[in-house]
C-alpha cells in the first residue's frame, strides 16, 4: 500500500533516492570525521562538505558572502543569530506571527538581558504591512526578525520591502526561512538580509538534524558564537577560531545530515525550483 504523506511543512518525505544513497555512502565508505585527520578518508569528506556548503550558499545566490555555518537545524541557526548578536539594551521588532524558534529566545532575552520587544500585528490574511514593521524602529532597534512563510498559515511576508526598510534604517534583518528556502528564491541580496536561517530537512530534502545560518559579509565581527571548543584547526590555541566557519562550528559535524543535504540541494538545483514550485502550487 502507498503512504499517502501531508507533513511535509514539519519535515518534507520521502527523499530522493541521492539524499539516501548520499547518506548510506558515507556511513558505510567514509566513516571519517571532519577536519580530524589528513588520510584519504578524512580528506574527501571535508571536500563533500565543502561542496555541499558551496551548493547552500549559490541556492541562496550568495557565493561571494561568507560560508553557510552549519547548526543542528533552524531553531539552533535563529538561536545563534539572536543570543550572539543581541545584548543589553537593544531593540527588536518582530512579529505575532512567528515560530517559537523566535518568540521564546526574544522572551529569554528579555528576561535576562534586558533586550525590549515590539510585536507588530498582521492583517486577515496573516500577512505584515511593511509600514507597520517601520514604524515600530526606535533609536534602540538593533534588529528585525521576519518568518517569511507561516507553517500554519502559508502566509508569504513581504520579505523584500521589509529588508529594504532595515538596510534605510541600518538595522540588522534575521529572516527565518524555515518555510521557504527550497520551495521559492530566498535571496540574501534580494532580501537585503543580515542573516537567513533554515532547516535542512525540510524544502531542502536533507535529513532531519541539519539546519544552516547563512550571513551577509563582515557580521562575524558582531555575531558571538554560542558553543566553544575543538574544531580541528588551531588545536594548539586555547582561543576560539575567528576563522570561517570554525568560529561557529565547535564539535564534531553531522556529516551524514550535512552530505544528505548536499544531495538535497543538488536535486533541486537539477530540477529547478521553478518546477519545484510549481508541483507544490
Amino acid at each position: 500500500m502507498q503512504r499517502i504523506y501531508l507533513d511535509n511543512a514539519a519535515t518534507s518525505w520521502p527523499k530522493p533516492e541521492s539524499v539516501w544513497a548520499a547518506v548510506e555512502d558515507y556511513q558505510r565508505r567514509l566513516g571519517a570525521p571532519a577536519g580530524r585527520g589528513v588520510y584519504r578518508e578524512a580528506i574527501e569528506t571535508e571536500r563533500l562538505i565543502a561542496d555541499a556548503r558551496r551548493r547552500v550558499a549559490e541556492l541562496m545566490s550568495a557565493a561571494a558572502q561568507q560560508p553557510p555555518i552549519f547548526t543542528h537545524g533552524c531553531t539552533a541557526a535563529l538561536n545563534t543569530a539572536l543570543l550572539g548578536v543581541l545584548k543589553p539594551g537593544d531593540h527588536v521588532v518582530t512579529t505575532v506571527v512567528e515560530h517559537n524558534s523566535v518568540l521564546r529566545p526574544l522572551r529569554f532575552l528579555a528576561e535576562s538581558r534586558d533586550v525590549t520587544v515590539s510585536y507588530v500585528g498582521c492583517g486577515a490574511e496573516g500577512i505584515v504591512d511593511p509600514a507597520d514593521i517601520q514604524a515600530a524602529i526606535t533609536p534602540r532597534t538593533r534588529m528585525i526578525v521576519l518568518n517569511h512563510v507561516s507553517n500554519v498559515t502559508g502566509a508569504i511576508q513581504p520579505a523584500e520591502a521589509i529588508g529594504q526598510i532595515a538596510a534605510e534604517h541600518e538595522v540588522l534583518f534575521l529572516l527565518d526561512a524555515a518555510q521557504s528556502l527550497g520551495h521559492m528564491p530566498v535571496s540574501l541580496s534580494e532580501t537585503r538580509a543580515s542573516f537567513i536561517a533554515a532547516p535542512g530537512h525540510k524544502g531542502l530534502l536533507g535529513p532531519l538534524g541539519i539546519g544552516v545560518l547563512l550571513m551577509a559579509a563582515g557580521l562575524d565581527q558582531q555575531l558571538e558564537p554560542l558553543c566553544f571548543g575543538g574544531t580541528g584547526t588551531r588545536s594548539e590555541d586555547d582561543h576560539q577560531p575567528a576563522s570561517l566557519p570554525d568560529k561557529y562550528e565547535s564539535g564534531t559535524h553531522n556529516v551524514p545530515g550535512i552530505l544528505g543535504l548536499g544531495a538535497g540541494v543538488a536535486y533541486i538545483q537539477k530540477t529547478g525550483l521553478a518546477s519545484v514550485r510549481k508541483h507544490v502550487h
